[in-house]
């Protein structure tokens, strides 16, 4: 979900399945609800209380009849489906969308409490490289529709995704200024001919990445990530990377069909599918 907000590349506690509505069991308190029609059907959703900033931003915007009128403008059939662009509203049919916002970022509020199961709504964002700390974009959100996992694909998704750490530590290193002499040896043309001297680079590097990768940017999936992915499914490779801040109770059915559609190149569903958007507050949760 990165790279631009509108192509995202973009942990929860995990108890609930969404094969159709549910209704989640939680204490009895005041909670803010959001329900999207769209003609596909009504999405019903549940907003965090640990996520205020992106809570409070959402129902601001809502109650403003911002997403009235909006596209779910990006959809990917056991990804996600993305909407929130105000530059959406009545959009030529092949427009390139995902740019547009409402003038402001919602500083991230990334927690291990949340994580990419099947069913959550998360804000979409820029890319590291333009968005280091993650900001997110001030209206685009999708959510999650994902895919169930096995326990040897997610083992693949831990190598794979440290591997790629690893890699952004080794490009940020090469760029700094005092590695100008280590950047010039080891790229260069007759770097090779040398056995030991490359090996010596290599080892230099390696270390160097090592000492920064530390425990904190390490990608590992909790035994509670694991069973979620495992059963309901989710989207795993964007942990920890994402402001999660709802979840679906119900409605998952429409999330489905809205992911389902024919899409063209640009993942923009052919046939517009517009949204609505209400606030439902201080509804009251009843007790398991």
């Amino acid at each position: 979900m990165p790279e631009k907000i509108g192509h995202i590349f973009i942990a929860l506690l995990m108890a609930f399945y969404f094969t159709a509505p549910v209704a989640f069991s939680q204490a009895a308190g005041k909670e803010e609800f959001i329900v999207i029609s769209t003609p596909k059907g009504d999405i019903t959703l549940k907003l965090y209380d640990d996520t205020p900033k992106h809570r409070d931003n959402f129902l601001k915007l809502a109650r403003s009849g911002f997403y009235n009128g909006t596209l779910f403008h990006r959809v990917i059939d056991g990804f996600m489906i993305q909407g929130g662009d105000p530059d959406s509203r009545n959009a030529a049919p092949g427009a390139e969308l995902g740019e547009g916002g409402p003038g402001y970022s919602v500083p991230a509020e990334i927690t291990s409490a949340h994580f990419h199961r099947r069913g959550v709504l998360a804000a979409a964002r820029e890319d590291d490289k333009v968005n280091p700390t993650r900001l997110s974009s001030g209206s685009q959100f999708y959510i999650v529709q994902g895919k169930v996992f096995t326990e040897e694909k997610l083992d693949f998704l831990e190598k794979e995704q440290n591997s790629l750490a690893k890699q952004q530590i080794f490009v940020e290193i090469m760029g700094r200024p005092e590695n100008s002499t280590l950047r010039t040896q080891f790229f260069a043309p007759d770097a090779k001919k040398d056995p030991d001297h490359f090996k010596f680079l290599l080892d230099t590097l390696n270390g160097l990445i090592d000492k920064e990768f530390t425990e904190d940017k390490v990608f590992r999936l909790s035994e509670e990530q694991r069973k979620a992915y495992t059963t309901v499914g989710g989207a795993p490779h964007l942990d920890g990377k994402y402001t999660i801040f709802g979840e679906v109770v119900s409605g998952m059915e429409v999330v489905d069909a809205i992911a389902g559609v024919k899409r063209d190149e640009h993942d923009r569903p052919l046939e517009d599918i517009p949204m609505t958007v209400k606030v439902i507050s201080n509804k009251i949760q009843p007790k398991p």
